[in-house]
């Protein structure tokens, strides 16, 4: 899931602290206003800050709502089934990385 191309939004990298407005999460993502909405009622991404206007989304979202554009155009999957396909994804993420901090060093 970890890309150069996810770290980037019109021309600057984003660190993992960075935030993006709802304007710019949607260019960047190139998808409508409605649908990055149907998304935050689905659960797949959460913004902070009150109202629209507000909103602001961290770089994880962004990495977030490319996965799920890409699911929904190559597999034709629903955002239910995208948003429980992202959290299995970030499961076997964490738990590799738990395997990986087990394992011996190679090295010695």
């Amino acid at each position: 899931m970890a890309d150069l191309e996810t770290g980037i939004l019109s021309g600057r990298i984003l660190e993992e602290d960075t935030e993006v407005t709802f304007a710019e999460l949607c260019e960047a993502c190139a998808v409508q206003a409605e649908a990055v909405e149907a998304m935050i009622e689905e659960g797949i991404v959460s913004p902070t800050g009150g109202s629209q206007s507000r909103w602001r989304f961290s770089r994880s979202s962004v990495v977030r709502v490319r996965t799920v554009v890409r699911m929904q155009r190559d597999l034709q999957v629903n955002l239910a089934g995208a948003a429980l396909a992202l959290d299995l994804l970030e499961r076997i993420d964490q738990l590799s990385a738990r395997l990986r901090s087990l394992e011996p060093d190679s090295q010695s």
